[in-house]
């Protein structure tokens, strides 16, 4: 099944959220969904990470301690990991692939936290703001980058990271000194972001990637990983952080080793595009998250009415590159209270998702919280998302016809196909005022469609109406900034709303 998925319309769920309870029990949770997850149309879930993290059971998993142990091992205070332990792990990625779901592992190789011990070694301090400027001679430092694993004893795999596995960090313990401190003989990688100078170092103990110990040890622990867990492709953290030519080189091994295409998407934070396709090149070896897309939904969502739809998609990956965009609308990331909080108000979460979900380009994701409504990440569900992904699975299909031609009134055209019983659907986009007289939009939807009757099943229902002989109808949308509209006998057949007409 591709990943992209365009005759079946695949869909990506981000399957967890940042706040989850530390309970142990979303492997089991995930386990259960996957019938449901299935019949909703879902292809593929994204599972956070599975592996050992600095503190314990209650680590979302993005501070990795130990990438063995996936909830085995009592280390960090517990056996479990926030999620569960191994066994559920396991059995939660049976249970979503036994239900034709692909299940994509949350892979963060970048750094490294909750060491074992310290040791002393020389290092130069340099600017947070400019990591290519040192603020002093090098000097010894004390650093946490003795990594022995002693709960784990050896099994599984008998590597000891050490400071020549590392290429900086971030605190001092002889001084008591927080900063950024590169390590003596060590350099930061080229091909990596230029913010801040250069974007090599985000947290904890920065992994050398370039270290050809340090390269083994991570294709050891890969082909371990993929193989023993069956996964079907890899979600990357943090790139933008780390070299472009190691991840060219892992991915390949990884294909070769599994026999596998793995598809893969990785995580570039930056709303410029063409920083995203430069990651891309010419090798395309991944699909990166729309993070440009993410913003314009984020200052569309507070702007209020000054939203100029004709624009929205202007300086996305998806318009860039369709094929290897990830859309999305929020993540784990972006949710309140986080470090990159670009949280997408909620009033305007059922455009966004109409614009990932109801057109043909793009891979959209849908985050955790949208779906269900999480009380601990002060996110509600959005209500029309049950309703937009029947839409997409039974009735999104065929040639896109966009009408983007006024700032405040856009439309798009879905004219469905032959292998899809009563496809296609109608979108229309409104920021105009209608307080004086409605807000209409004229379509041409095909001579094919002509004599048909349409109603509006997400938005204002001002009644049928109806196809003239060229295939030319007008939808009134009145004040609704989101109106979706199927033929007469596709809205009755839903199964997400009533339809009384």
């Amino acid at each position: 099944m591709s990943e992209h998925g365009t005759p079946l319309n695949g869909t990506m769920l981000q399957g967890f959220s940042w706040n989850l309870p530390p309970d142990g029990q979303h492997w089991r949770r995930l386990a259960q969904l996957a019938p449901r997850l299935a019949e909703e149309n879902f292809t593929s879930v994204w599972m956070p990470p599975a592996y050992k993290g600095a503190q314990g059971y209650e680590d979302v998993g993005y501070g990795v301690y130990d990438l063995w142990d996936l909830g085995e091992f009592d280390q960090r205070g517990s056996v479990a990991t926030k999620y569960g332990t191994r066994e559920e792990y396991q059995n939660a990625i049976n249970a979503l692939r036994e239900a034709g779901l692909n299940v994509l592992a949350d892979i963060v190789l970048n750094h490294r936290l909750g060491a074992d011990g310290t040791q002393r070694v020389m290092a130069t301090e340099v600017a947070r703001d400019n990591r290519n400027y040192a603020l002093d001679k090098p000097r010894p430092i004390v650093a946490y980058t003795r990594y022995d694993f002693p709960g784990r004893a050896g099994a599984l795999d008998d590597f000891t990271w050490d400071y020549h596995r590392f290429k900086a960090v971030d605190y001092d313990l002889a001084h008591k000194r927080e900063g950024v401190f590169l390590l003596e003989g060590k350099h930061w990688d080229d091909d990596v972001d230029h913010e801040n100078g250069n974007f090599d170092y985000l947290m904890g103990a920065d992994v050398d990637l370039s270290d050809e110990q340090v390269y083994a040890q991570l294709v050891k622990w890969g082909t371990w990983y993929l193989n023993e867990t069956g996964v079907d492709g890899v979600r990357l953290d943090a790139i933008k952080h780390m070299s472009r030519s190691f991840y060219l080189r892992w991915l390949a091994d990884m294909r070769a080793a599994t026999g596998r295409e793995l598809f893969c998407v990785g995580e570039y934070w930056l709303a410029d595009v063409n920083a995203l396709k430069g990651y891309l090149g010419e090798e395309k070896a991944m699909s990166l998250f729309d993070v440009p897309l993410h913003f314009k939904f984020f200052h569309a969502s507070h702007d209020g009415n000054r939203i100029d739809f004709q624009h929205i998609l202007s300086g996305s990956l998806v318009e860039a590159d369709p094929v290897h965009a990830v859309t999305f609308v929020d993540n784990h990331d972006t949710q309140p209270n986080q470090a990159l909080e670009s949280t997408v108000a909620a009033w305007f979460k059922p455009v966004a998702y109409s614009l990932i979900l109801l057109r043909e380009a793009g891979y959209p994701c849908v985050f955790f919280a949208d779906l269900y409504g999480l009380p601990n990440d002060r996110i509600p569900a959005v209500a029309e998302l049950p309703l937009l992904l029947e839409i997409r699975r039974r009735f999104a299909f065929g040639r896109q016809t966009d009408w983007f031609d006024e700032p405040d009134l856009v439309a798009w055209v879905r004219d469905g196909d032959v292998q899809h019983e009563m496809s296609g659907c109608v979108v229309v986009l409104s920021s105009r005022d209608g307080m004086e007289e409605p807000v209409e939009k004229t379509l041409s939807l095909g001579a094919h469609h002509a004599g048909e009757q349409w109603c509006c099943v997400l938005g204002e229902n001002h009644g049928l109406v109806e196809v003239d002989d060229e295939g030319r109808v007008t939808f009134v949308v009145g004040k609704a900034m989101l109106s979706v509209f199927l033929p007469i006998d596709a809205a009755r057949s839903l199964d997400n709303i009533p339809i009384n007409i």
